[in-house]
């Protein structure tokens, strides 16, 4: 464990409950609902202090109009008790900027946006979305109730919730905008201010916490964590990654975010949900195969585990739902001395185009969504970076299609490279913040042109048209052509118009079409066909750094032509010829691989979930297929003494040459980790 006992089998149980709902808590039992989740497997529930609705959940005296007007018990306090008496532990949830009760009672102290008008719900609309400003007085109330809860609880960490930057123009925003010389009309200085306000309380939250409790974990929820979480890293003692897969973040959110995540060196737990859509969706259940695959692939990434769920407004625990949870998290603990310290053994490095982009809940940048579906079915080992993240551990690092580049950001990857790395770079990555010239020389290109425009006289390069109105052609070929007959290949979206400097190599061509799509000529119901012609360069070598001319990740996004992986994987395969991980499973086998030091070993971690889009709104999972006889090797840095398959102890014959170790693996069923002991 960690010096905070974060725990893999944690609930985060949620309770906004309605003040027009009578009899609340009646149905509590403390000695029931703390069995009930002991049976289940769990040893963490964070419970509910202060809701959205805006009630309390036990016997304040600090507030005692917050105390929810039909609550029975105190119903806080009554499940710490008993969850402490059977060791699990329990975290406190507290709302911050949504509170329905302090927005109807203060609406002073709202987040306005530039017009004046509160930022959230409207009035007669249900629900409790309005947003508070932490520069109003409402900190104070805040503070005080936080207080209480630390000085009449034993609390083992604090969770607030909804914390988020905001763009807001009530009157004590603006008031402190004029007092630090920031023009408030400003709307790109409005926002910065925002992002610094939330900064900087979460770190005043955390010494005001610490005034009364040193040990508790504390965490600040936003829904989503990203290269912004880095510079106040300090408010923190773990990250929780809430990433319902059916609740609008999806199923690539995830490994996303925690790649990103776990480089920043504290414990990451992630939630995913009970719930058949997302929170509040009482009486659903998740399919059990989609439950068993978001929680192993939690642990095959490192993170612990964390599943969400909503406690009847009567306190009565559900059955139902923690036999589900138990199925799940038996298994879990069974698992769990296989990822018990585990540290991500990766090689590849890929740059988020988030820190320059910004990113939303359901709305990741398309490139890196699109790389990491590339490199997730092909079984590469990759973590998510940023400009200021250490490049040392990486064999390879990846701009992908729209990463600009300082001239500090440079250096820094030419030193990288200067010592022995490779680089990949596709479409604007590399450039200049203005999308002028390319900052980053080592990539071996210049700009010939600015490309073509369409009829209104904008740029087209990047474009999405849905008939490929200025489409190209790419021809591959050599070693840049493995697996793809050597012919045209079109690339839908328009890329760079750029030309190898001297001493770079062009691999692959781009090929014209007769004529780009207009109303004064066009061809068949979409894109022109290739014309044959040779044009400008489509990738580009210079000695260890290969670029492609296309926005080749955010294609592979858009609608996942399979040559435009092939291409970035037969380039990978020039910089990169020995992997860490070749495997010959389905593209829809996930693979990763992690060290435990202390233990001496490695462990590979193989799932075979497949989501399916059965619905309109959301991907499903319900049936596990497995699989037979897959074959790995792991490129290994020692001899290995022993492959077995854990938790099941079945002990695998394998073979070890040249750096590498390959053996067989009889089934996967779901998730199989398979454990590498090495020599000492």
């Amino acid at each position: 464990m960690s010096k905070l006992d974060l725990r893999f089998r944690q609930i985060h149980l949620d309770f906004h409950t309605s003040g027009h709902i009578e009899e609340v808590g009646s149905q509590f039992d403390p000695e029931e609902f703390a069995a009930t989740l002991e049976k289940a497997h769990v040893n963490s529930v964070t419970c509910f202090a202060r809701c959205h609705h805006g009630w309390v959940y036990y016997d304040t005296q600090a507030f005692p109009e917050r105390r929810h007007p039909h609550l029975t018990c105190s119903l806080l306090e009554e499940q710490i008790e008993a969850c402490h008496a059977r060791d699990i532990r329990v975290p406190v949830y507290i709302t911050v900027q949504w509170d329905h009760y302090t927005a109807s009672q203060y609406p002073e102290w709202l987040v306005l946006d530039k017009d004046g008008c509160p930022v959230g719900t409207p009035v007669y609309e249900a629900g409790f979305y309005r947003k508070l400003c932490v520069n109003s007085p409402y900190l104070g109330f805040l503070k005080a109730h936080t207080r209480e809860v630390l000085e009449t609880m034993p609390v083992d960490g604090i969770f607030f919730d909804i914390v988020q930057p905001q763009d807001c123009s009530c009157r004590y925003c603006r008031a402190r905008m004029e007092a630090l010389g920031i023009d408030p009309a400003a709307d790109e200085a409005r926002k910065q201010f925002g992002r610094r306000t939330i900064d900087d309380f979460r770190i005043e939250m955390t010494h005001f916490v610490r005034q009364f409790n040193s040990r508790c974990s504390i965490f600040y929820n936003q829904g989503h964590i990203g290269p912004q979480h880095r510079a106040v890293m300090g408010a923190y003692t773990h990250f929780e990654l809430e990433s319902l897969p059916s609740g609008g973040w999806g199923y690539l959110h995830f490994p996303i975010t925690m790649r990103y995540s776990r480089t920043l060196g504290i414990d990451c737990v992630s939630h995913t949900g009970k719930f058949h859509t997302s929170w509040g969706d009482f009486h659903s259940f998740k399919n059990p195969a989609a439950l068993q695959y978001e929680c192993f692939r939690m642990l095959a990434l490192g993170a612990k585990c964390e599943i969400g769920d909503q406690l009847h407004p009567s306190g009565k625990i559900d059955h139902h739902v923690y036999d589900l949870v138990g199925s799940v998290y038996s298994e879990v603990e069974k698992k769990e001395p296989w990822c018990q310290g585990a540290r991500a053994v990766t090689e590849i490095g890929v740059f988020t185009p988030e820190e320059f982009h910004g990113a939303a809940i359901g709305e990741l940048p398309p490139a890196l969504m699109g790389i990491t579906r590339m490199l997730e079915e092909s079984a590469h080992q990759f973590d998510v970076l940023d400009s200021r993240s250490d490049l040392s551990p990486y064999k390879v690092l990846v701009l992908p299609d729209n990463i600009p580049v300082s001239e500090h950001f440079a250096a820094k990857l030419d030193d990288y490279l200067a010592g022995g790395g490779a680089l990949i770079a596709s479409f604007e990555s590399g450039m200049d913040i203005r999308r002028s010239a390319f900052t980053l020389q080592s990539l071996g290109v210049r700009v010939r042109s600015e490309g073509p425009q369409n009829l209104d006289g904008k740029l087209v390069r990047g474009r999405v048209f849905e008939r490929g109105d200025f489409a190209e052609y790419v021809l591959p070929k050599g070693q840049m052509g493995k697996g793809l007959p050597e012919t045209e290949h079109v690339m839908y979206i328009h890329g760079l118009d750029v030309e190898a400097q001297s001493g770079a190599e062009v691999l692959v061509d781009k090929i014209l079409p007769y004529f780009d799509r207009t109303y004064r000529h066009f061809c068949s119901h979409r894109q022109t066909p290739s014309s044959g012609q040779v044009g400008a360069s489509a990738v580009v070598r210079n000695g260890r750094t290969i670029y492609f001319a296309h926005p080749l990740f955010t294609q592979y996004h858009m609608s996942a032509p399979r040559w435009c992986k092939t291409l970035f994987l037969n380039a990978l395969d020039i910089l990169l010829p020995e992997p860490l991980v070749r495997c010959e499973g389905p593209s829809t086998m996930e693979v990763s691989l992690s060290e435990q030091a202390d233990e001496n070993r490695w462990v590979v971690h193989l799932l075979h979930y497949i989501p399916e889009h059965r619905s309109h709104y959301i991907d499903v999972i319900e049936d596990v297929i497995p699989l037979y006889d897959v074959r790995l090797s792991v490129r290994v840095p020692l001899p290995v003494t022993e492959v077995t398959c854990v938790p099941q102890m079945e002990v695998l014959s394998f073979e070890q040459n040249g750096g590498r170790v390959e053996f067989v693996i009889p089934k996967i069923e779901g998730h199989q980790m398979v454990a590498l002991r090495f020599c000492r």
